[in-house]
């Protein structure tokens, strides 16, 4: 019997995996997740088998974020059902393989649990990417981090927009969760984002573990910042950039915006204002592997989720 009213139950989460070097340029995972293919203690838990695994194993060798097209963004049907053959992009080839082993996605055979680690040059600080708003699992998972590891601070960003959600690699599992750490270069590996990152993997680790012991887990609220629009960088008619991220917004991530307030500069100085209708929270700010995706910003709304009470099944 639940000790709460409307507890959602969910099975053990046997099979966890942990994949770094889905961008093959973004060091903390790529470093972490070798650690533990050599030895893996750190990251085993009882009645869990955690397997840690290297994404993008081309790009890692190459330091640079894909070889042919980013991994992140190819886990769609189409590319999962495409027939397979060396002519299709590396990414694409990988894709399938991962979804064959860690997959199939959405299938009842699906790994339970995937942490992919991410870097950002963006200053984000820790940051858990959630991909539904009704996983109640990874809402309570992500409740218990950011109570674990106070007064350090690790926010939640939710992107379920149905025109900016994309196919990740961790979307194979059944509960996909994304962490973001920086701000980092690219190929730069940084001791304070490795340790954060670290910490955060331990944390994350631990409630599994009580979770299939049979603690239950009361219901909770979440913050979280709702991804709602991308912002492009002002471009001339021949799609050349014309001004920079505003130094008043550079390194501000998760801070107000509001209306009227600076967001760009021009080569030659003159400031373009913020026009939307109300406050947003902007986050991966002037982040180097979205000027590809004529990305200067995504703009965020804050919320706050309840999450039900969960138990296990």
């Amino acid at each position: 019997m639940s000790a709460y009213k409307n507890s959602v139950c969910f099975n053990e989460a046997r099979r966890v995996a942990i994949f770094g070097g889905t961008h093959g340029n973004e060091m903390s995972g790529v470093t972490l997740v070798n650690l533990w293919v050599k030895n893996s203690a750190e990251i085993q838990r009882k009645g869990v088998e955690t397997k840690p695994f290297i994404a993008n194993p081309k790009a890692v060798e190459k330091c640079t974020r894909y070889v042919d097209t980013d991994l992140n963004r190819a886990f769609s049907p189409e590319n999962l059902s495409a027939p397979g053959g060396d002519d299709l992009p590396y990414e694409v080839q990988r894709a399938q393989e991962i979804n064959r082993i860690f997959g199939p996605k959405g299938s009842p055979e699906a790994y339970d649990v995937i942490f992919d680690l991410h870097n950002t040059t963006s200053n984000m600080g820790c940051t858990l990417i959630l991909e539904s708003s009704k996983d109640h699992f990874n809402l309570q998972m992500m409740n218990y981090i950011k109570k674990a590891i106070t007064p350090a601070s690790c926010l939640v960003l939710l992107n379920e927009h149905p025109l900016l959600k994309y196919s990740t690699s961790r979307s194979v599992a059944k509960h996909p969760v994304g962490l973001e750490v920086g701000p980092q270069p690219q190929g730069v590996l940084r001791s304070n984002i490795f340790e954060a990152m670290r910490v955060i993997l331990k944390h994350a680790l631990d409630f599994i573990e009580l979770f299939n012991e049979g603690m239950e887990f009361p219901p909770c609220t979440v913050e979280v910042f709702w991804v709602s629009e991308r912002i492009d960088y002002p471009r001339d008619a021949n799609g050349n950039i014309i001004a920079m991220v505003h130094p008043n917004l550079q390194d501000c991530d998760w801070e107000p915006l509001n209306p009227g307030d600076p967001m760009f500069q021009t080569f030659d100085g003159k400031t373009i204002h913020y026009q939307g209708s109300g406050t947003v929270y902007p986050t991966f700010i002037n982040e180097a592997a979205y000027y590809e995706k004529q990305q200067a910003f995504v703009t965020t709304r804050r919320e706050t989720l309840v999450a039900s009470a969960i138990r296990k099944a």
